[in-house]
């Protein structure tokens, strides 16, 4: 299973489950056909920046972080608007120009985003390079900016 899939069930079960340690997560997908160890859960757990909370039974229960991603979201469409040139889409591969200095800021708000159909982006002063997973993942992230560019 790859890492994206299982972060994906993950996230389900946060949702249906009250889960207190990392072995509850490893049996659970266990339970599933899916054989991880406590090792690979702790780092699924620090890249999804998972938070404990208190539980309901008492003790402490994992939890998804409180989302920003509509503000980031609004700071990746206005700075979109503000700096956007061009966009081209070749494979799996997007280039997005523009202007001086706004790369890496828009690489890192692509990054926070989590969009699933990106694997990574790479800024410099004037472009962003994103490796999607697929072309039809390169093809999402152009609908996405165009979308923010037309709201």
């Amino acid at each position: 299973m790859k890492k994206q899939e299982r972060q994906q069930l993950l996230k389900r079960l946060l949702t249906t489950r009250e889960i207190q340690r990392q072995e509850d997560f490893v049996a659970l997908l266990a339970a599933e056909g899916i054989q991880v160890t406590q090792a690979t859960i702790s780092r699924d757990i620090k890249e999804m920046q998972l938070v404990k909370l208190p539980a309901e039974s008492g003790g402490y229960r994992y939890s998804l972080p409180v989302q920003k991603k509509i503000d980031t979201q609004k700071k990746l469409q206005r700075t979109l608007r503000n700096a956007y040139v061009s966009f081209a889409v070749q494979d799996q591969f997007t280039i997005l120009k523009v202007l001086p200095g706004n790369g890496p800021v828009i690489a890192s708000l692509l990054d926070q985003m989590r969009y699933d159909f990106i694997f990574g982006t790479v800024g410099d002063d004037s472009s962003v390079l994103t490796i999607c997973v697929s072309h039809q993942g390169a093809l999402q992230l152009e609908q996405t900016i165009d979308r923010m560019l037309a709201d």
